[in-house]
């Protein structure tokens, strides 16, 4: 009786396709894993200038703590806030691809709300991070390239401000020079991170909604977001966080959450458990099929 011998590549090509099977569904899963926070969802989120009531707590003794680190709401660009100049160039911004939605008066319309009294920091923030203009208002609007640039921005500030009173705050002039990033942490871990995760990434809400990734976000735009609680988020006026806690949080903010000490080598997105689980189902399951086919080849 002849026995027949294995054909060698037949071994090789039996160990490494679930090697490469294994490989790439952990290569594909870190991908996705570690993609932005701020990524298009199926459920909406509230348009351009919903403002949301306060619901997150904050602890009673923090809020008697002095302010100091952040300036009164001030405008510093290249052109003169609320001049004719700037109102009439924002004006025609405005009527070009904002009117359709919130009115050529900025009213608002039965797609989208009204935008006078939100205050100028509402505006610069949604404009400034690209969430508008929207092309559906049906959708969660996500973080995208502006489509004006910083000069512009302001103009339709100017603009949308000078359609009526303003009850909501300035764009705010951050000075982080004194904060305290052990403050800032400890109020991001009270405030923030149950929805932005402990490292900003961001993180599915109920609904579909979700809370973006704060790893792109500039001072300004945290401090807006802060004390205009865009979208779902929350808002949190000089009653619940002071001028001094709110560079506190700027600060630990764009300082360890944007750029993370990665003591431990490698950071992984920053997104903890998920692409470490990958990294053990590519090494660790990966190669003890690899031995269990070697193995049932040896027997």
């Amino acid at each position: 009786m002849r026995v027949q011998v294995p054909d060698r590549r037949q071994i090789r090509v039996r160990h490494l396709v679930p090697a490469f099977v294994v490989a790439g569904m952990a290569v594909v899963g870190l991908v996705t894993s570690a993609a932005s926070g701020d990524s298009p969802r199926s459920a909406a989120g509230p348009p351009a200038g919903a403002i949301s009531t306060p619901t997150t707590p904050v602890p009673a003794a923090s809020l008697a703590r002095p302010s100091a680190s952040l300036a009164r709401p001030s405008v510093r660009s290249p052109i003169t806030y609320r001049t004719p100049t700037a109102i009439g160039q924002g004006g025609a911004l405005y009527q070009t691809n904002c009117s359709s939605c919130h009115g050529p008066a900025a009213g608002g319309s039965s797609v989208a709300p009204s935008l006078q009294g939100v205050g100028a920091a509402t505006i610069d923030f949604w404009v400034s991070t690209g969430r508008m203009p929207l092309a559906n208002a049906a959708t969660q609007a996500t973080r995208k390239v502006p489509r004006f640039d910083r000069q512009q921005t302001l103009a339709i500030v100017a603009y949308v401000t000078s359609q009526g009173p303003n009850y909501g705050p300035g764009i705010p002039s951050v000075d982080t020079k004194s904060a305290s990033l052990p403050e800032g942490e400890s109020m991001f871990v009270l405030n923030c991170a149950a929805c932005h995760t402990i490292t900003g990434s961001g993180d599915a809400l109920g609904n579909g909604a979700y809370a973006p990734n704060l790893h792109e976000a500039t001072a300004t735009q945290v401090a807006e977001a802060i004390r205009t609680g865009p979208g779902n988020m929350p808002r949190f006026g000089p009653g619940q966080l002071s001028d001094k806690q709110v560079a506190d949080v700027v600060a630990y903010v764009t300082g360890p959450i944007k750029h993370p000490d990665n003591i431990g080598g490698l950071g992984l997105g920053g997104i903890g458990p998920v692409a470490e689980g990958f990294v053990a189902l590519l090494f660790g399951v990966g190669v003890m099929m690899l031995m269990a086919f070697w193995l049932g080849e040896r027997a």
